[in-house]
């Protein structure tokens, strides 16, 4: 393949709730790559196979930085200009990363947890007090983690409510969005986070930004600048992401009795579920949300990726590769290589809040199925409406119990 193939439209086709793009098992069964023209940003070369999408995410050839303001392959029309720590390479990514991998120690994760179950308890009272039928998205599935990463940051019980506003402008749901109206949230956040970083310079205590704001790179502090990205990267990546995937697989066990039923009577498949969740449920409207360009001719399934070009990861297609998964189609919760899943990425990138994720997963199902064991949806199925962006999922889930 020579890469003058005209692109085909990428995604394939709309999302249909959490249906994965039925395109995705024909770009598998072909040879090499797949030429694919996202909604924004130039053409792309498509990833689909589980081998080849670990490879080009595991290659410092292909770079993340390069593809930022340089017409990026998009699924939302807002151009992504910023640097942070997930469109930055080595070795200013190794750094940054360095420090928050610090942070995020077991201690503090077995803290965290606590915190978690704490909140989830707290959610599942108010809920019980008010009575179904009761939203699951705005009564758990949102503030669980937003809750957890206030507890995470070192935010103030008081400010949460003020912090939620802003952030909820930075995420993927938002991102269509009026520029203005994103940009003047990001502006509040970022001084909000940057006065919380002077504070705890002052008064350090027990929390992700003090422990950032102590960490030393060759003698030197992190900026002020670098910690407040690193603090909205993280609200980014941790907040939506899980509580997107708390409801898909929410409304996946509710639609699917067999599934619910059988956490229900066996809790300890929990762990295990959660893997296979991750790997079973879509959150995007794509596959991928990051393109990368290589540095250098690169061949990736065949296909010889020229420098320059772009290239576009589908983890759904690869989460879906019947040579890792067998019978893929088919959510098992005792499957062996669930944890071989794509889903927190690989390589250099791979989610370095993927222990979190899956603690406030596993702690958020775990809570929500022992309370309510009996839990089901208010309303028809047919009655559901679902996102539109770019990520998919009931807007609203009303359960009763």
């Amino acid at each position: 393949m020579t890469g003058v193939e005209a692109p085909r439209t990428y995604p394939f086709t709309p999302a249909e709730r959490l249906e994965p793009d039925p395109g995705l098992r024909g770009c598998r069964e072909e040879s090499g790559l797949v030429r694919v023209q996202m909604p924004y940003g130039r053409p792309a070369w498509l990833v689909t196979r589980y081998a080849d999408v670990r490879a080009v995410l595991g290659d410092n050839r292909f770079s993340r930085a390069m593809a930022i303001g340089d017409d990026e392959p998009r699924v939302y029309a807002r151009s992504n200009t910023s640097v942070s720590m997930s469109t930055m390479d080595a070795p200013e990514h190794t750094r940054l990363r360095r420090v928050v991998m610090h942070a995020f120690t077991e201690r503090r994760i077995r803290t965290l947890q606590a915190d978690a179950e704490s909140v989830a308890g707290r959610l599942l009272d108010e809920m019980e007090t008010r009575g179904a039928p009761v939203d699951l998205v705005s009564a758990f599935a949102e503030p669980l983690p937003i809750t957890v990463l206030c507890e995470l940051l070192g935010v103030p019980k008081a400010d949460q409510a003020d912090f939620w506003g802003w952030s909820v402008s930075l995420l993927s749901t938002a991102a269509d969005l009026p520029a203005e109206q994103a940009m003047e949230a990001r502006m509040r956040l970022g001084k909000y986070l940057a006065s919380l970083v002077a504070q705890r310079r002052k008064e350090p205590a027990d929390d992700l930004l003090s422990a950032m704001v102590q960490a030393k790179d060759e003698e030197e502090r992190l900026s002020e600048i670098e910690l407040v990205k690193l603090g909205t990267t993280l609200l980014t990546a941790g907040v939506e992401t899980v509580s997107s995937q708390l409801v898909n697989a929410s409304y996946l066990l509710l639609t699917e009795p067999r599934l619910l039923n059988e956490l229900v009577e066996s809790p300890e498949l929990i762990p295990n579920a959660v893997e296979e969740l991750i790997r079973f449920v879509p959150i995007g409207v794509a596959g991928s949300m990051f393109a990368r360009v290589a540095k250098e001719d690169v061949e990736v399934g065949g296909t010889l990726v020229r420098a320059g070009e772009a290239v576009v990861t589908d983890v759904q297609g690869a989460n879906f590769d019947p040579a890792v998964f067998p019978a893929p189609d088919r959510a098992d919760f005792t499957r062996k290589e669930a944890g071989a899943h794509l889903g927190f990425g690989h390589g250099p990138h791979h989610c370095i809040g993927s222990q979190l994720a899956r603690m406030e997963l596993r702690v958020g199902l775990e809570a929500l199925l022992g309370r309510f064991p009996k839990l089901r949806l208010a309303v028809p199925e047919s009655e559901l409406t679902w996102r539109t962006g770019v990520v998919r999922g009931p807007v609203e889930l009303p359960v009763e119990w």
